[in-house]
């Protein structure tokens, strides 16, 4: 007999202290006590399953103290003849449930949750995490389709019966809606309601109802933040390019040079050389071409704009400060802005 139950008196039937991750107990393991037995103690938050020949012959939800022999109850005469002719303990048993709500149960996503995001069109692995908190609503129903007759049902396992339902409308919600993976936090609390009542037809009819679902927080697999990583770059780049006036074709073509100049090896000085130079031709064209880029915008000011001098276009100074900017962006290497520097200062 566990020993969450009385065993102190074999005329009374009750559940003592039960542990608080048990959902579902059986109460006996042996015949004599529950024919010996004169009272049945229902505690506050707790409910009763008779169980006979595999049927649920009775159910009691409401506290209080019941008379086995003595009180009126059609119900308790039947459990009594049937308790005093059995021959096997394994034919009858009693079974203990935890009524009271169960709340702040943590959940987590076994494995990501797959989607594609609708704005950067790649597959995202989502993983979320969480609480929830539920109750038993329909204790036979329960005890029929989910505990299936166990002697022993932990609050643990009703974390795989929701996360096993629950996870497909999330992954539908996600698949539906209009919003990339960098607006995912702020629209939990409305994934989460979707969820949890997309399950409430589900949930009812194994036996339970889920009283509140929560989205704490969400994670990303490895793939994801590569691919996430490799965006952000992008627009990093992007960004500096935009701010610099350096064209994407420009950009290509620094590159391009850049990666002749090391895959050439000391086999070629020519080749080398020839690149080189084309790097601080390239280097030179980036620096100077943001002003013709800004010629229509200057045209369509009014007259009274005095236009840029020749002078202030070759500014060594501005012309310093962008190839700094370039070199923080990661678009030239410390070789190549050290000897573009040198020209540059050469000039004063």
């Amino acid at each position: 007999m566990s020993n969450s139950f009385s065993n102190q008196f074999r005329s009374v039937i009750e559940w003592q202290d039960p542990k608080p991750e048990t959902l579902f107990e059986k109460w006996t393991e042996s015949g004599d006590e529950i024919k010996n037995a004169s009272k049945l103690i229902i505690n506050p938050g707790q409910g009763c399953l008779f169980v006979y020949e595999g049927k649920v012959e009775g159910v009691f939800e409401e506290e209080g103290l019941y008379d086995l022999k003595t009180e009126n109850i059609p119900f308790w005469t039947t459990i009594k003849n049937v308790m005093y002719k059995f021959e096997s303990a394994h034919k009858v048993g009693i079974f203990f449930y935890r009524k009271a709500d169960m709340q702040n149960i943590r959940w987590g996503t076994p494995s990501p949750i797959t989607y594609k995001d609708p704005v950067y069109n790649f597959p995202v692995g989502l993983g979320a995490y969480g609480n929830f908190s539920f109750r038993i609503t329909k204790p036979v129903d329960f005890f029929t389709n989910v505990i299936a007759g166990d002697a022993y049902y932990p609050v643990k396992e009703i974390q795989k019966v929701i996360l096993s339902r629950i996870t497909q409308p999330i992954s539908d919600f996600l698949a539906n809606a209009s919003f990339s993976y960098t607006e995912i936090d702020k629209h939990r609390n409305e994934i989460a309601s979707f969820s949890k009542t997309s399950c409430t037809s589900i949930f009812d009819e194994l036996g339970f109802e889920l009283l509140d679902f929560r989205i704490e927080g969400t994670s990303f697999d490895e793939e994801t933040k590569t691919r996430i990583g490799r965006i952000a770059d992008m627009s990093a780049e992007a960004q500096a390019m935009k701010e610099l006036g350096v064209s994407y074709q420009d950009y290509q073509q620094l590159e391009a040079l850049k990666n002749m100049a090391k895959n050439e090896g000391g086999g070629n000085i020519g080749m080398q050389m020839g690149a080189g130079l084309g790097m601080g031709q390239m280097l030179g064209n980036m620096m100077n071409n943001q002003n013709g880029q800004n010629q229509e915008q200057q045209a369509s000011q009014q007259q009274s704009t005095p236009p840029q001098s020749s002078a202030q276009n070759d500014d060594p100074m501005q012309k310093l400060e962008k190839l700094k900017k370039m070199f923080d962006a990661g678009f030239i290497d410390e070789q190549e802005y050290k000897q573009k520097k040198q020209e540059i200062l050469s000039q004063f």
